[in-house]
């Protein structure tokens, strides 16, 4: 990153400052190098001199902490990413970066390609991320979507870092919910044959539960009639559940959302797992009776103050039971170095007793860690939209998407930190203009694909085997390699806050980086044709940074597009 070749210029700097007796020779603490908040103080600052100043002097040097930042400066690599520097204050050494430096960098971002921004923050520890956790007894509400989106963004950021990221969705597919849907889906079968069949109380209303059980009447005809009821509903859960899934499936696959593995909460109970643990828990005092249920302790453990029942009274586990083996299979057994949950706000009381789970379990809490989204609302012409205008009832997900496109729905699902609800214009995701967040950077992308396209057309051929890069002189050409720059850093940025939400406004602000070079800087000029490869190059590189913060995202970056837009 070019925040990490400063600091090494700077320790350079004070190595030699050292060396020739400008500055003492002491222990001195990590360069912290920050962006500071006002742009005319430069691309970067650090506050080395004045953490040292204390230091220097008791190693019997008589400067205070200016001097100190001018001997580091004095001493600053020629060749390096430094142009200048300014001492600010007390000590502030705001740093300013070479223009031959970041002209020297445009070759390494075209060489990168797909690969540029990529760090190794994780050094290739596995990592899962585990979201759309959800029961199968029904089309996804558009709710899922973020869950959806915030999920494939991480995984995508978190493999850009070095993590080896496994993608898992939680299929609920046991308990009492998916019982009531076999029984309502039985229900349904039954009543397309004719027979007097009530649906169960507290079943599935929705009308999907009719097509569902038309799939299964057209494949089995009455074959299922014929069989004694429980033995009916055994198969049809096992048909049923293939039906959602496939559905699931269908729906994520519009939103380009993709899963490593799905794994079934009911084969934890069929591998005995959620036995095995409850019993381990048991034995250590970690479990209690009352009532004539089966409780966690967890107000035992630290900010906690309320047990959970893991056993009903009824005799019948709780979904907390299943949570508590699928943690210790995900880390005891397939050895994840770290979890990211994805769940919705509405589990913010679960995430305290997840803690001392894995406490109890006698693993990290810290390897755990769960983000929580807020809700979406749905905004059409000023108005919430509630219910679809096909069936009358919940909005799905694959709606959603089939209205909007997949883009539109990633990138208004990703603009918000996870913890802040959205309200998501239906009007301004299909909006052909500038202020239309995923159109702009998306059509950004297309104006620089159509500058190839259109340079042989002016009689210009680039050859980007020999570019002058010494003529990419103008303050927007400068600007625009500072922000591509800027990616490896929104990716970390991404990492410590596990949300992705930073890179759509920087996807946004590279694009309008890019429109104001376009604008103050012709780029195909016949006459100018050595320029016009530079900038071209310029171009090439700015194409790249751009389609990869799009890909991260999940967003599609199209090579061209069918309208005229001022932006």
């Amino acid at each position: 990153m070019v925040r990490d070749d400063i600091k090494s210029s700077i320790e350079q700097a004070m190595a030699m400052a050292q060396a020739n007796g400008a500055l003492p020779t002491i222990d001195w603490p990590l360069v912290e190098v920050l962006r500071p908040k006002q742009a005319d103080h430069g691309d970067y600052s650090t506050n080395i001199a004045m953490v040292t100043a204390a230091a220097v002097r008791k190693a019997g040097s008589n400067v205070n902490s200016r001097a100190i930042a001018q001997a580091i400066a004095d001493h600053l690599p020629a060749d390096g990413p430094v142009g200048s520097v300014e001492i600010a204050g007390p000590g502030f050494i705001n740093i300013f970066l070479s223009d031959d430096w970041l002209r020297r960098q445009v070759p390494k971002i075209v060489e990168a390609g797909s690969n540029f921004g990529n760090i190794d923050l994780g050094h290739g520890q596995r990592w899962q991320v585990e979201y759309m956790s959800a029961n199968p007894t029904g089309p996804l509400h558009y709710g899922g979507a973020r869950n959806a989106a915030l999920g494939d963004a991480l995984a995508n950021v978190l493999e850009a870092a070095g993590y080896a990221v496994q993608r898992e969705f939680y299929v609920n597919d046991a308990g009492n919910q998916f019982n009531l849907f076999a029984a309502t889906l039985y229900a349904r079968y039954a009543q397309l044959f004719g027979r007097d069949e009530s649906l169960p109380d507290d079943g599935y209303a929705g009308d999907y539960i009719i097509d569902y059980a038309q799939k299964l009447a057209d494949e089995y005809g009455d074959r299922f009639l014929s069989m004694e009821k429980h033995a009916a509903l055994t198969e049809l859960k096992v048909l049923g559940e293939e039906i959602v899934l496939t559905a699931l499936q269908e729906q994520l696959d519009k939103l380009g959302v993709h899963f490593d593995r799905w794994f079934r909460e009911q084969s934890l109970y069929d591998s005995g797992l959620v036995g095995t643990v409850l019993g381990k828990l048991r034995d250590q005092g970690d479990l209690g009776e009352r009532d004539g249920a089966v409780w966690f302790l967890a107000s035992h453990y630290p900010k906690v103050d309320k047990d959970e029942v893991v056993i009903r009274s009824n005799g019948m586990p709780t979904y907390f039971a299943s949570d508590i083996a699928y943690h210790y299979e995900k880390f005891a057994v397939r050895n994840f170095d770290h979890v990211v949950n994805v769940w919705g706000v509405d589990h913010q009381g679960h995430v305290p007793r997840m803690a001392a789970v894995m406490t109890a379990l006698g693993l990290d809490p810290n390897r755990l860690t769960i983000v929580l989204h807020g809700l979406v609302k749905l905004i059409r012409d000023g108005s919430e939209v509630k219910l679809s205008k096909r069936r009358g009832t919940i909005i799905t997900l694959g709606e959603v998407v089939d209205e909007v496109g997949a883009d539109a729905t990633r990138f208004f699902l990703l603009s918000r930190g996870p913890e802040i609800p959205i309200e998501f214009d239906l009007n301004l995701a299909v909006a052909e203009s500038a202020s239309n967040p995923v159109f702009y950077a998306q059509y950004s992308h297309a104006r620089i694909c159509s500058i190839r396209v259109m340079a042989p057309q002016k009689g210009i051929t680039p050859d980007f085997s020999n570019v002058t890069l010494e003529l990419l002189t103008d303050p927007s050409e400068l600007a625009l390699i500072r922000k591509l720059l800027e990616l490896e850093e929104q990716i970390e940025a991404a990492i410590s806050k596990l949300s992705p939400h930073n890179l759509t406004f920087y996807s946004l602000e590279l694009a309008r980086s890019f429109n104001t070079f376009y604008r103050d800087c012709k780029v195909l000029a016949p006459d100018v044709p050595e320029r016009s490869n530079a900038r071209m190059y310029l171009c090439e590189a700015t194409r790249i940074g751009l389609s990869k913060t799009l890909s991260l995202l999940g967003v599609s970056a199209p090579e061209s597009m069918h309208v005229e837009v001022e932006l």
